[in-house]
């Protein structure tokens, strides 16, 4: 059984003009990932934060997911029923989407980095019956349970199990592998994955399984086409799209050895060393961790590196980042990609292909069409010309690799797309006459720092419930190592209100209601807020202040 999604290509004007998706008839994802291949092949290298190292095989994480089916089962769960996955960088992550999608359950992939009122909203909306938890956010999970109506099981992993919860380790223990999985196809629903707006509280986006071979073969092509016999990294949360679906299930998906390594923080030493001891040869890494591996002189030197490939998205590539990884890894290309949650990962470099040009997005890969559009045209049907600033518009050769609906939402899922199959991204970018992209700005307000998509009307929610705030307004302003740091305008509930203490009472609160990365670094305390003639505040006005 073989599924090789994205065959090799000599350019990309032989794979535009020969790649065609074949998804096959009958097609589960843990099938796939995991019973192709030889079983006493390793998958999966687990670095726990004490340092001791344990290693996880094909067969290993097959067995494994096949025990933990049954429990599900067991449990009651049926197919199409959601469970969530809120377990960082260790093997019960994978082992739990396996299991869900062997029994044919949707998985629901959350951080453990989310606050409470994030995770509820998240476990909630998506109506999950089971969330598999790491122990870390147990308290959060025990603070928010009674808000969460569908929620009727709790698995944990570790040894200090609740009372209330079932043990991840004794479901897996007291059933037999064996399991005979789902029939499924290309579109049988997988993963509902949650993304920022601007308009709104965050969206789900429900995925069939035909999202993991997109991610797949969109891997294959920013990885250099070189992922045979590959070890894989990322520092990004496996709850991301690109560091679950484009490093970690493709990763397996090619037969490579994925790395996991749970952490908190970045430390750039720290991350030379591990690329050293486990010979990572390809990985994930957004610029922002990009900039700060910068900090480390001679790295090539100090560290017996095995880089080949280095993949980042999330925010522009700056030239100093190519030029410096140029020079300090023997010219290790960078391959910059583009995607969203709801429409795979499409546009890229590839240097096998096509120099990569500092700060472009790269151009469509395989499988997609491109076109800049006219932003306010509600059913765009003509390009723009080369080089003018536009919407940027993608359609997929084949409709199943981009996402089903925005879950509940019928109304938005409609206006993600034309009358002709074209969807509408929300990025205005500009192509060049060689075919290369270049991000302008989102149309939206959603805030890219270090990697993340942060939606503004969430944190002005919970900056909103302390009682001494009558309005906020949340925006991006430009910083050199996160891209865009969070900038909250504060208008106090009484004049003169604003002060140090109020300021620091704001950030943490964010901190625990959402997650660290989505506080504001600064705070700016205003008389008052601009707004439109229907109260709306203008977010614009807000950026320009802060120019």
């Amino acid at each position: 059984m073989s599924w090789q999604i994205m065959p090799t290509y000599d350019s990309l004007d032989e794979a535009h003009e020969e790649f065609e998706w074949e998804l096959p008839d009958d097609y589960n994802p843990a099938r796939d990932c995991l019973r192709k291949h030889d079983p006493d092949r390793t998958a999966l290298r687990y670095e726990r934060v004490d340092g001791s190292v344990s290693t996880h095989t094909y067969g290993d994480l097959n067995d494994k997911s096949d025990r933990l089916a049954a429990a599900l089962g067991e449990l009651g769960i049926e197919p199409g029923d959601r469970v969530a996955v809120v377990v960082p960088q260790k093997p019960a992550n994978p082992v739990t989407h396996f299991a869900n999608w062997k029994l044919g359950a949707v998985s629901v992939p959350l951080t453990v980095l989310f606050g409470p009122e994030s995770l509820e909203y998240r476990l909630e909306d998506s109506g999950a019956s089971v969330v598999v938890v790491d122990p870390t956010v147990r308290e959060t999970i025990d603070e928010i349970r009674d808000d969460c109506p569908d929620l009727d099981h709790v698995i944990e992993l570790g040894e200090d199990v609740a009372d209330d919860a079932h043990a991840f380790e004794d479901l897996v223990s007291a059933h037999e592998s064996g399991f005979e999985s789902y029939e499924s196809t290309p579109e049988t629903s997988t993963a509902i994955m949650y993304t920022s707006g601007s308009t709104g509280p965050p969206k789900g986006v429900l995925h069939s399984h035909a999202l993991w071979l997109g991610r797949a073969a969109a891997a294959y092509n920013y990885f250099d086409q070189g992922l045979d016999g590959a070890t894989l990294w990322t520092p990004a949360d496996w709850a991301w799209g690109a560091a679950l679906g484009g490093t970690l299930l493709a990763g397996l998906h090619h037969g490579a050895t994925v790395v996991a390594w749970p952490r908190e923080g970045f430390d750039p030493e720290a991350v030379f060393d591990f690329l050293d001891r486990h010979d990572v040869s390809h990985s994930f890494m957004p610029p922002t961790a990009l900039r700060m591996l910068m900090s480390v002189d001679d790295p090539a030197d100090r560290y017996d590196l095995s880089l080949e490939a280095l993949a980042a998205a999330g925010e522009p590539l700056t030239p100093e980042i190519l030029e410096w990884a140029a020079e300090s890894f023997n010219d290790v290309p960078v391959n910059e990609f583009y995607g969203q949650t709801e429409l795979n990962l499409v546009v890229g470099n590839s240097s096998t292909w096509f120099p990569a040009q500092p700060e472009s997005m790269g151009q469509p890969f395989p499988g997609y069409e491109v076109r800049v559009v006219d932003p306010a045209d509600p059913d765009p049907t003509e390009p723009l010309p080369r080089g003018e600033a536009g919407e940027l518009a993608i359609r997929a050769d084949d409709r199943r690799v981009f996402f089903d609906e925005y879950w509940k939402l019928p109304a938005k899922t409609a206006a993600k797309q034309t009358g002709d199959g074209w969807f509408l991204t929300g990025d205005i970018v500009r192509r060049d006459d060689d075919g290369y992209l270049w991000f302008v700005s989102r149309a939206d307000d959603v805030i890219l720092t270090s990697g993340y998509r942060v939606g503004p009307m969430e944190v002005e929610g919970v900056l909103l419930g302390h009682s001494a705030v009558e309005q906020a307004g949340v925006v991006g302003i430009p910083d050199e190592t996160r891209g865009e740091a969070i900038k909250a305008f504060v208008q106090p509930a009484t004049a003169g209100g604003g002060s140090a203490d109020l300021r620091a009472e704001l950030k943490a609160l964010v901190c625990d209601q959402l997650a660290a990365y989505e506080y504001p670094r600064e705070i700016e305390f205003v008389d008052s807020l601009p707004t439109t003639t229907t109260g709306k505040i203008q977010r614009r006005e807000l950026r320009e202040h802060s120019e």
